[in-house]
């Protein structure tokens, strides 16, 4: 078995009020990446490092800001449509920003009030595509 992973986070936690809702949204913009939800149980889900759960009583949702990295400018735009269609709510379309040169993003709510980015930072070589890792047993 391996499984692929990012350079920094192990993982992000989300909570959630309504958990199918949020997962719609999650389904949706995360396809745009090629990013798939891999695992999933009752009252949770994950993609990659992004695990997500519903909140209950004794907590409340989470309220983050939570950037995608995006392959180009295209994959931004339609990161952007894909979660107003599945019930995101406009945070600033998409276009450049004057972070540094070559930034590209857009900014959407999800239906939790989470603050959620794509972002393609400009042309690019990677070493790699993503860290492979083999649990050893």
């Amino acid at each position: 078995m391996q499984y692929h992973t990012g350079r920094l986070i192990d993982h992000v936690h989300l909570r959630a009020r309504n958990l199918a809702n949020t997962r719609f949204f999650y389904e949706k913009v995360l396809a745009v990446l090629g990013i798939p939800i891999t695992a999933k149980g009752e009252g949770w889900f994950q993609a990659d490092e992004l695990f997500v759960d519903a909140a209950d009583a004794k907590t409340t949702p989470s309220h983050v800001h939570l950037a995608f990295q995006a392959k180009d400018q295209a994959t931004v735009d339609a990161f952007h449509k894909a979660a107003l269609a599945a019930g995101g709510v406009d945070n600033g379309a998409p276009g450049p920003r004057d972070y540094h040169p070559g930034y590209y993003g857009c900014f959407v709510l999800d239906p939790d009030g989470n603050n959620i980015e794509a972002v393609f930072h400009g042309p690019s070589k990677r070493s790699a595509e993503s860290v492979v890792v083999t649990p050893q047993r």
